[in-house]
């Protein structure tokens, strides 16, 4: 079995609905299973203009740790059909969003191609991925960038608030 890390994200139609309907979806992709969850974040949008801000719901993130058999790009086809499923759309980069689904690392492999980077090349700079996986894998490095504590350090982790249990 492999171990990889998924984040989880959504601001529209219930976003907390979505985030746990997906972790219940994780759960459902044949040979794999949901080792650990993290709790649900609050996070303000990222990406936007000032003036846009207001006009875009925050998001629910959090981040489930799997063990799976699958390989990282079959991993990857079973998180964009659970995207489809909950009606995700990509009209423009950073559009809000019913669900993400982002593979953030897989073992140790480090894979750079059309359809796959790992580990994902955004996540030692955003707060809410750092702090979800801290909560879950608080030892864990990402390759090339080091320790999620200290890149939780280094990065801007205020608008991330985590919800009550």
């Amino acid at each position: 079995m492999h171990q990889a890390f998924v984040a989880l994200g959504s601001n529209l139609q219930n976003p907390i609905l979505q985030v746990k309907n997906a972790m219940a979806a994780l759960a459902n992709i044949p040979h794999t299973r949901v080792s650990l969850a993290s709790s649900l974040y609050q996070t303000a949008p990222v990406g936007y203009e000032a003036d846009q801000l207001n006009l875009v719901p925050d998001f629910i993130n959090a981040v489930v740790a799997i063990e799976t058999d699958l390989a990282p790009l079959d991993l990857l086809a079973a998180l964009f059909e659970i995207e489809n499923n909950a009606g995700r759309e990509r009209p423009y980069p950073n559009a809000p969003r019913v669900l993400d689904c982002d593979l953030l690392l897989y073992d140790t492999v480090i894979l750079n191609t059309e359809k796959l980077t790992l580990p994902h090349p955004r996540m030692h700079t955003r707060g809410f991925v750092l702090l979800p996986l801290f909560e879950i894998a608080p030892h864990l490095s990402i390759e090339n960038h080091g320790k999620i504590a200290e890149l939780l350090q280094n990065n801007e982790s205020s608008g991330v608030n985590k919800l009550p249990a």
